[in-house]
């Protein structure tokens, strides 16, 4: 292994980071509504009734778990395009909670599509992330 192959970005950084920035917005945005609720704010919802119903009943706890959820993707794509260690373990473990919480969502609604996708979806993340070049790219740093 030369030394520009440990220092050659792996595709799958910057493609995780992109997707820990939209996650970050996305958590945020619904952050902010759970706290401050308005109309326009309010018409989000209408995308996802279910998930509405149940950070409504956690009640406004929900939105500042989310803006800390927003302010740890942000800081992990950020820190992973600048090649730290740990946002690198940081983005593994937050795909494989995703993927439990999708596990457990089959089994509480039966609804096979979205859970086996957000299945398939964060299984894609944590192949990408624990190949032995994004591991050579993180170690070496």
């Amino acid at each position: 292994m030369d030394a520009v192959e440990t220092h050659r970005r792996p595709r799958a950084v910057p493609i995780v980071a992109a997707f820990l920035f939209a996650a970050t917005v996305i958590a945020a945005v619904v952050g902010v509504s759970l706290l401050y609720p308005n109309p326009l704010l309010d018409r989000l919802w209408k995308l996802n009734p279910p998930a509405e119903a149940a950070f409504r009943a956690i009640g406004r706890v929900s939105g500042v778990l989310l803006l800390a959820l927003a302010a740890g993707t942000l800081a992990c794509g950020i820190a992973m395009l600048r090649r730290r260690r740990w946002a690198c373990w940081f983005a593994i473990a937050l795909f494989a909670i995703n993927a439990a919480g999708d596990l457990v969502s089959l089994a509480v609604t039966g609804d096979w599509a979205r859970s086996a996708s957000g299945v398939l979806i964060a299984g894609a993340f944590l192949y990408a992330l624990t190949r032995a070049s994004v591991r050579r790219y993180f170690r070496s740093s």
